[in-house]
């Protein structure tokens, strides 16, 4: 599409937003992208794009894989802009193709790699066309933005361009029969310790056949609907991965995957199952970019997952551990649920579930509790649950509600309270947060400290 005036109008007015931003010391704003789209709609379609463009998106895992994908790229030497410290969506892309363009708007780089939120798909996918297209998984999610799954899957069928190449999760029959025509590649795991033929989750997106609405049958489950599924009725099947982990070795931390010229060993980043299919489809991405076996293994080697989404540290003798869990997400939540069940030793949990915006702002619609699955935290080596914040009574009762004994549960409104509250029987403290609630955690961590090796505990207004 041409460039007009309203466009180099836009271009110039959100060039002068970037510049006072920077002046007065913000990073990460997609601010100038904001202004640049008010002025001109259209201005996506019109901003000139590197030559190469590859999009990641799904509900969960995006923003890990991405992280990976752009470190190994980042080692490997290719010259590529992505949108790491900006937002996912149209402002973020915008702001991110300014910041890496020359005065006019001629790209400065080949190669684009962008995380893009699955929601965005009608103010993306159509303007700026991904070349390769990575899609994690797709789940219901926020009851606000796109709590349906068919909703989803029905916006990405509708806008991913037919010349895009996908690499798609074959282990999820939803987000793996992505528009049908398109070139594909599939990832997924053999086997995994813990594998059951049953969908135990309260959520389950896939309860009949998605050709004929038969009865499905789970060959493997892994956690909701994410595993390996046939119909008796009409043949149809999950299909075959090009890129199959075929041993998970959890203890030396390494991923074997079975591909075209034979089998590879990587680095595993973390043991968790959304993160060894994070690690799988970063190798099955990369390596459909073009990068070799080698590359990618020694760039993993040295990256892992972000810390402000998981991280271990020592306050005394107990062991903290922050562990993002997304905010009325329930998917994202019962996995972390599950998680924190089956590590280990004895365990506390603080939980801050409130959506950071609602808690100030409005009235957060919890409903989303009873699609998690708080009933793994009902097990004999959590010896504790703590839930603070706004909503901190939804929370209790919901916590009662999946059978964990009073005697186990406190709450309170103060944030700042719970790390006083945490019982010495535990051997471990779990704080688990949501994306916008980091300083918070970072906050209780420090409290954590201050209790139990004397360090002074965090200040007040942890937000």
């Amino acid at each position: 599409m041409k460039r007009n005036l309203r466009f180099y109008f836009a271009l110039l007015f959100a060039r002068a937003t970037a510049l006072a931003v920077k002046l007065v010391g913000r990073k990460g704003t997609s601010m100038p992208g904001s202004w640049a789209i008010i002025l001109c709609p259209d201005f996506l379609a019109r901003m000139p794009k590197p030559k190469h463009v590859v999009f990641i998106t799904g509900t969960n895992g995006k923003t890990s894989t991405a992280n990976m994908v752009e470190d190994v790229l980042t080692d490997a030497g290719v010259d590529f802009i992505c949108n790491r410290l900006g937002t996912n969506v149209a402002t973020g892309l915008a702001s991110t193709l300014l910041a890496e363009s020359r005065f006019w708007g001629k790209p400065k780089h080949e190669y684009a790699v962008f995380e893009v939120d699955e929601r965005s798909a009608p103010h993306t996918f159509r303007y700026v066309p991904p070349e390769l297209l990575l899609v994690t998984n797709i789940f219901r999610d926020s009851q606000k933005r796109n709590a349906h799954a068919d909703f989803i899957l029905g916006l990405l069928d509708e806008w991913i361009p037919k010349g895009t190449k996908l690499v798609l999760n074959g282990d999820d029959p939803l987000s793996s029969r992505l528009a049908p025509e398109n070139e594909r590649v599939y990832f997924g795991i053999e086997s995994l310790q813990g594998d059951r033929t049953k969908v135990e989750n309260i959520v389950n997106d896939l309860a009949a056949c998605p050709v004929c609405g038969g009865a499905l049958v789970h060959d493997v489950v892994r956690y909701h609907h994410i595993g390996r599924v046939h119909c008796d009725a009409c043949g149809y099947r999950s299909p075959d991965r090009d890129f199959l982990a075929t041993a998970v070795d959890t203890t030396r931390m390494t991923l074997t995957v079975r591909e075209a010229d034979g089998e590879h060993v990587y680095p595993l980043a973390n043991k968790d199952t959304i993160n060894i299919y994070n690690s799988v489809s970063t190798v099955a991405l990369l390596r459909t970019f073009g990068l070799s076996p080698e590359q990618i293994a020694e760039s993993l080697a040295h990256h892992g997952i972000a810390e402000t989404r998981y991280h271990e540290e020592k306050a005394g003798e107990k062991t903290v551990i922050r562990y993002l869990a997304k905010g009325q997400n329930p998917v994202a939540c019962s996995r972390v649920f599950e998680n924190v069940r089956d590590a280990a030793g004895k365990k506390a949990v603080i939980l801050f579930l409130d959506d950071y915006f609602d808690a100030k702002h409005t009235v957060e619609n919890i409903s989303w509790y009873y699609d998690t699955d708080f009933e793994f935290l009902n097990d004999e080596s959590i010896v504790q649950v703590v839930t603070a914040g706004a909503r901190h009574a939804d929370v209790y009762v919901r916590a009662l509600l999946a059978g964990i004994p009073a005697e186990k549960l406190r709450h309170m409104r103060d944030e700042a309270e719970a790390p006083a509250a945490v019982t010495e029987e535990a051997d471990t403290v779990y704080v688990l947060y949501d994306i916008y609630t980091i300083p918070l955690a970072e906050a209780t961590v420090r409290r954590l400290h201050g209790r139990f090796d004397g360090e002074k505990g965090g200040a007040d207004g942890a937000h």
